[in-house]
């Protein structure tokens, strides 16, 4: 689940929701579900990894489905479908259960990260468009935050009432945290400028919403013509790239790598976490990841669309906190801020999709669409087996092999950004706004309205 805070403007149209979808799973590992439905060797990462090839799947398709089925209806009816099948978990009794599970949630979800990025995009311009995706993406990490903190409550109020283990209570829970964010978008979502309804909006608003983004020609997709028109733009092949880098220098985080550090430390150096220890203690790296991505997106905006800079910041921590963790005799404080330092790679989340999104501001709209979903399905491609080589749950506590795949990307992300960089700034990309002006024509259009 996620948040989509609404245009500018309009003060009565956020959508909101947290998401817990990826962190429930770890956390319910760490508090009994690994004992209780007898998980062996790496079968954790395969579920993992099973998620991944799902959401990779639906990635493209979902984001193609925007221009069959209003956003209003689409985004909704996949969060009731992610919310049933999470309350399903809850009565797995075996791995490869959670594992069919997990394909099926995948493919729900898999409508939403990309698909949001795709209507902000629609709404805001390049001065504007950071923040609101770094609101976004911070609203998700601050589910996966609260998501320890809930295992935590379950645990200690819920363990063994009806019979069910409190790490099962915890996706009941999740599940049922769906419903009334769905009922809101069904009512409230705005779709896009050129096609909105939204009752909260003044038809003004609605003339100011289009005129605030550039107009062009729209074609059909889903063609050879409109295939070969992706395949040809340097945009598609850039930023693709860039994210199927960028999305592994979140390994640390997305992996849950601190959780299975510790869950594995209270065997190789029988040190004792508790359950909630083992819950409570890797919400620090989410903490860190929102107030990372808010900072990098406020940032880039005020030095009007400089998202680059970001990726050399997450090219340096991804190198200095390999090291940290790489040093021989290194202390377990020294490893937990290594791990709490890495969760602030989170900011490329916000800040690499905005710049996307930026630099295709001149294109038609389905071609943006499908560069945001192939950047998103190529990086999970990638993720599904790199998890498994470099980040297996059987490989802690060291993870020595992916701190040194954790240098090797880094140093590459760094690179590609300078590269990248080059491109959109030889193709007139990077350019700014004129503020002023949009700014006259909202203080214009709202002036009725107080």
């Amino acid at each position: 689940m996620y948040v989509i805070y609404g245009y500018r403007g309009l003060k009565n149209s956020p959508l909101m929701s947290g998401k817990l979808d990826r962190s429930n799973l770890a956390n319910a590992y760490v508090s009994g579900m690994k004992e209780d439905l007898k998980f062996r060797g790496n079968q954790l990462t395969q579920i993992n990894t099973v998620f991944t090839c799902g959401y990779v799947i639906g990635q493209i398709p979902s984001n193609i489905a925007l221009y069959y089925i209003k956003p209003r209806i689409f985004f909704p009816l996949m969060m009731i479908v992610w919310g049933a099948l999470t309350m399903i978990t809850a009565t797995a009794h075996s791995p490869q259960a959670i594992m069919a599970i997990r394909f099926f949630q995948a493919l729900a979800e898999s409508s939403t990260f990309v698909g949001t990025h795709y209507i902000l995009g629609s709404w805001y311009t390049e001065r504007e468009l950071g923040k609101r995706s770094g609101i976004f993406t911070a609203s998700g990490l601050a589910g996966t935050m609260i998501g320890g903190f809930i295992q935590t409550g379950l645990h200690q109020s819920l363990e063994g009432k009806g019979g069910l283990a409190g790490w099962r209570w915890l996706f009941i829970v999740d599940g049922l945290m769906t419903v009334p964010v769905a009922i809101y978008g069904f009512l409230l979502f705005p779709n896009t400028p050129s096609t909105t309804t939204a009752p909260y909006l003044f038809a003004a608003e609605r003339e100011l919403a289009a005129s605030r983004v550039p107009a062009h020609a729209e074609r059909a997709p889903f063609n050879v013509s409109f295939i070969k028109r992706v395949l040809g733009s340097w945009e598609w092949y850039g930023f693709v790239i860039l994210w199927v880098i960028a999305g592994e220098t979140e390994s640390f985080s997305s992996n849950a790598l601190l959780a299975l550090y510790m869950k594995a430390h209270n065997t190789a150096r029988h040190t004792v976490y508790t359950v909630s220890q083992l819950n409570n203690y890797p919400t620090g790296v989410p903490a860190i990841g929102i107030v990372s991505t808010l900072f990098w997106a406020t940032l880039t905006d005020f030095l009007s669309g400089k998202r680059y800079l970001v990726g050399y910041w997450i090219a340096l921590t991804g190198i200095m906190t390999s090291a940290m963790i790489l040093a021989p005799q290194s202390s377990t404080a020294t490893t937990f801020a290594a791990y709490y330092w890495a969760g602030s790679v989170y900011a490329c989340q916000a800040t690499f999709f905005a710049w996307a999104n930026d630099a295709m501001r001149h294109s038609e709209d389905s071609l943006r669409a499908v560069v945001l979903a192939s950047m998103n399905a190529f990086s999970g491609a990638f993720n599904a087996w790199w998890s498994i080589v470099f980040y297996s749950a059987d490989m802690a506590p060291a993870f020595t092999r992916g701190m040194w795949a954790m240098v090797a990307t880094s140093i590459a992300l760094g690179f590609w950004t300078a590269g990248l960089t080059w491109m959109c700034v030889r193709r007139g990309r990077m350019g700014t706004v004129d503020a002023r002006v949009i700014d006259e024509r909202e203080v214009e259009v709202n002036k009725d309205r107080y």
